[in-house]
């Protein structure tokens, strides 16, 4: 079975700490939900696990994947911009993703058709809303398949149909034996362990509040209903050596 550990785990950026000490497993068919303030280290979290950062302590582990490729080649990241060409059609956007990624152009129809896209196929993405961007950004995901699932606001400009489609498609990558990691404000719609980061410190980047410091929360919450973000000015949890539980 797939599992993705990750132990005494930190991050520093701009010469200062965002997070320290961060113990976490995940399982094949779990998702974690990372909830906190904006600074406390959410994308900073997901971006450590995809390869895109370095920890500055500790080591993230991948059990029982492809042993011939790293992490990050069996996971999707999705950030916060939408990696997408403007004068490209939303087919020829998805497209380019399905050639760089190794993928099947085969299945390019059935994809967006499942992000509620297909009749827009032959329209550049520059006259794609932002919901609409973010569909075809989603699309990535199950076009090309990969076992992990680093997610930064999924939701983020998605109407009420789209995020129940964005949680219909989690949903299947669960019960497929995938994994989700997602940072997030707002309920995901699905079963998932939840990972609070906590406020220590003032933030190094600049408009983003506090940063995550080295305390942080982690709590057992279920992201049908809203996550309730720590209160507490001081972070009030516990320190390094938590971890997510259900």
């Amino acid at each position: 079975m797939l599992r993705l550990s990750a132990t005494g785990l930190g991050c520093t950026r701009g010469s200062r700490s965002v997070f320290e000490g961060i113990n976490l497993e995940l399982s094949g068919g779990e998702a974690l939900a990372l909830v906190g303030r904006n600074g406390s280290g959410k994308s900073s979290l997901l971006r450590l696990v995809a390869g895109l950062l370095q920890p500055s302590a500790g080591r993230i582990e991948l059990a029982g994947g492809a042993p011939q490729n790293t992490l990050a080649e069996q996971a999707h990241y999705l950030g916060h911009l939408d990696a997408l060409k403007p004068s490209l059609t939303v087919a020829e956007n998805l497209g380019f993703w399905v050639r760089y990624l190794g993928g099947d152009v085969a299945v390019l129809p059935g994809s967006l058709t499942a992000l509620g896209l297909s009749g827009l196929v032959d329209l550049p993405a520059a006259y794609l809303s932002a919901g609409q961007r973010r569909r075809l950004s989603l699309a990535r995901l199950i076009v090309v398949p990969r076992p992990i699932w680093l997610l930064d606001e999924p939701t983020s400009a998605l109407d009420a149909a789209g995020q129940e489609r964005l949680a219909a498609l989690m949903r299947d990558h669960l019960a497929g034996g995938g994994l989700i990691m997602a940072a997030t404000h707002g309920p995901l719609g699905i079963e998932c362990k939840t990972l609070q980061l906590g406020r220590s410190a003032p933030s190094p980047l600049a408009g983003e509040g506090w940063g995550g410091g080295s305390e942080f929360v982690a709590s057992a919450a279920s992201q049908g209903g809203t996550p309730t973000p720590n209160p507490s000015p001081q972070g009030g949890g516990e320190r390094s050596g938590a971890r997510g539980t259900k």
